[in-house]
């Protein structure tokens, strides 16, 4: 190797080359003179001395080829081609090589070829005898493609220091990066922004220490702006104990971290919901999977088909049970509720049961893409791309899970869905096995929303309500709540809650909202003489009946509103003021309804102030067994004070979701927002 470092003069350390299994040889100058072969080149071509001209060394070459190169610079690859340079084998049969011929420099002005060849001969006469078997041939072009794949590794050079110091057309062509910005450290602009600082720490601190061998992973941009991974392996080239130069490659490795990657989610869900019985927590188990690993957001929303009885003809309610988003991203509330119109993607998913991928300009998401409460969270957070994918089980669609790419991050592609199809095909018997009681319960659900009344719309308060089924009850609840205007302008809003959690308790519940309504629509009387009423009307009903209620009147008074209200064996409604100071109205108690008692139901005043919040409430929202009530109504409280300012909306779906609930129970809250500006007075 000394010979061959002092006949190129050029600073080139070709002993790199010496373990090679290819055949490796350098020519220089437009004689061609050899200046280095490695072992396996001379065991392939013979042992002719170095300084030697082409054709001195090899009369048969076909020296047209080397002048080619030399002249043009052009690369030159011959596959499977029989070779005058080589001797035949011992039985005079032709020998075979793939090789390529490529132009380097020594120097300004100063040029030679690099040869490099490997031996083909067994695998020609291999192809030649079962040619005629397809699926050998087959075998025969896999073959031959990996051994090119040589051809289309990155090589690239730095100094000692770590700085790129040669042009690297490989990384050129594969990066469409010109050298003019890959030299020094400007190959960082092609590494993924998300790998970047490991890259460079990784690389620093091997370049410190003078690693035997540097080897990272990273994701590399692509000529054609996609991104695929990459390993990267580098050795530092020393003379005289001198580190001179760092020789690194750079092999494409996505099909390799594709089935890495498949794997190993697919083991980590089957993990996540190998003790699970529940859908929602099957379901709420694999976002963590999914996220960070295939996308920067996911959310399960349960869909209950109303077929069209609800809002006008809205066919599904959307239930958000579960959600995941990587560090870095706003979080959303892990429950919400929302009705979907017929032409909203989540309902063409659910009923073509294919799913539906979404890609856009970051932040920019097309309308009626996702629930409304998800479409601003989509544009608040650079998505840019959106997977809508219905949960198929037993042909049924109990679940769409949605998943998004946010800012650099590479959309959402075809591969990620058959992955993510996969993952969930994989735990179909166990959402099977839970989908036969989830079953039950949407039937029980879309009953319950198909008793319970949507709030009304008014030009000045703001009512939101929301009911969320006990996962552990497959039957319809006795939890209920109610709103409306009365003839004279007053704004009613009630909740109750039937002893017992079943069909019977929902019947009764019909029964008592409908009757509320009309007593409370008869006459202009406090709430607590209206649910004196309703409590002798009860004995028309079944005996052993019981029931709680809150019933809540608010009307402008006096330059503001004003707040009525009585409480029968229900909890204390919560009063939020806009600077985030809530108490419990505790006033106007009387016994649950069910039982006669000579006294009228007491009624309680209060003034409302301007953007305060009033908040009804069941007890699944704040009870839990073994704690005593104040810790739950104290843990709400504190809550719902941070939310003050939060529309009413999302003030409901973030109670629920930020409360640590049993699921033992159904839920039901309904919430009144006072307007900014005063009311004219009115009595």
């Amino acid at each position: 190797m000394g010979d061959a470092r002092d006949c190129g003069g050029s600073g080139l350390a070709f002993e790199v080359l010496d373990p090679a299994p290819v055949g490796v040889a350098v020519t220089r100058g437009p004689a061609h003179r050899l200046v280095y072969m490695n072992a396996t080149y001379r065991a392939q071509y013979g042992d002719p001395p170095l300084g030697a001209t082409l054709a001195e060394a090899f009369p048969g070459a076909a020296q047209t080829r080397f002048d080619h190169v030399l002249a043009t610079g052009e690369q030159m690859v011959l596959t499977a081609a029989p070779s005058s340079m080589a001797p035949a084998d011992r039985d005079g049969e032709e020998r075979f090589f793939t090789s390529s011929l490529s132009r380097i420099s020594f120097g300004p002005g100063d040029h030679g070829v690099l040869v490099v060849a490997m031996e083909v001969t067994e695998q020609i006469a291999t192809s030649r005898q079962i040619q005629a078997i397809a699926d050998e041939r087959s075998r025969i072009l896999r073959r031959y493609q990996s051994l090119m794949r040589i051809s289309a590794q990155i090589i690239w050079v730095t100094g000692p220091e770590g700085d790129v110091i040669e042009a690297s057309p490989s990384w050129e062509r594969v990066t469409g990066q010109p050298w003019e910005e890959f030299r020094g450290q400007g190959w960082l602009a092609m590494i993924h922004p998300a790998d970047r600082a490991a890259t460079l720490d990784s690389w620093w601190r091997a370049v410190d220490s003078v690693a035997d061998v540097w080897e990272h992973f990273y994701l590399l941009r692509m000529a054609d702006g996609g991104y695929r991974h990459f390993q990267v392996r580098a050795v530092p080239i020393r003379e005289n104990g001198e580190v001179v130069e760092w020789v690194g490659a750079c092999s494409d490795v996505e099909d390799a971290w594709r089935e890495g990657r498949r794997q190993r989610l697919l083991d980590r869900a089957a993990a996540a919901t190998a003790d699970l019985t529940s859908l929602e927590d099957m379901l709420g188990a694999l976002t963590g999977v999914i996220v960070p690993a295939l996308a920067d957001g996911c959310g399960v929303h349960l869909v209950t088909d109303l077929t069209g009885n609800v809002r006008g003809g809205t066919p599904f309610v959307a239930e958000r049970i579960a959600s995941a988003a990587r560090d870095g991203l706003n979080a959303l509330p892990t429950y919400s509720e929302e009705y979907l119109g017929s032409t909203n993607a989540f309902v063409t998913a659910v009923r073509r049961r294919r799913p539906i991928l979404k890609r856009f300009p970051p932040g920019q998401p097309p309308p009626d893409l996702a629930p409304s409460g998800t479409q601003a969270w989509l544009a608040a957070n650079g998505v840019n791309s959106l997977l809508i994918l219905p949960v198929v089980v037993d042909g049924a669609v109990p679940a769409v899970v949605t998943a998004v790419a946010c800012g650099d991050r590479s959309p959402i592609s075809q591969a990620d869905i058959a992955l993510l199809s996969q993952m969930f095909d994989h735990a179909h018997d166990a959402l099977s096995s839970a989908i036969r009681f989830q079953r039950a319960q949407q039937i029980a659900l879309a009953l319950q929303h198909s008793l319970l009344a949507e709030p009304p719309l008014l030009p000045d308060l703001r009512i939101a309500a929301r009911y969320r089924a006990s996962p552990a009850a497959a039957e319809v609840g006795g939890d209920w709540y109610d709103s409306f205007v009365l003839p004279d302008g007053a704004t009613m809003i009630a909740i109750g809650d039937v002893a017992g959690h079943d069909l019977a308790a929902a019947v009764v519940m019909s029964q008592l909202r409908n009757m509320l309504r009309a007593l409370a629509m008869d006459r202009r009387e406090p709430p607590g003489e209206i649910l004196t009423r309703l409590n002798i009307a009860m004995e028309s009903l079944a005996d052993g009946i019981t029931a709680t209620c809150a019933l809540a009147r608010v009307e402008p008074c006096h330059g503001g509103y004003r707040l009525n209200y009585a409480i029968a064996g229900h909890l204390p409604p919560l009063l939020v003021t806009p600077d985030g100071t809530g108490c419990f109205l505790l006033g106007a108690a009387s016994p649950l309804l069910g039982f006669r008692h000579d006294q009228t139901c007491a009624s309680a005043l209060r003034p409302l102030p301007p953007r305060s919040t009033l908040l009804l409430y069941t007890d699944g929202l704040v009870e839990h067994p073994g704690e005593h009530l104040d810790t739950g109504l104290e843990r709400l409280r504190q809550l719902a004070e941070t939310l003050a300012r939060e529309p009413v909306e999302k003030f409901c779906d973030k109670l629920l979701s930020g409360l640590p609930t049993t699921g033992l129970d159904d839920i039901a809250v309904i919430a009144l927002r006072l307007p900014t500006h005063i009311p004219p007075a009115n009595g």
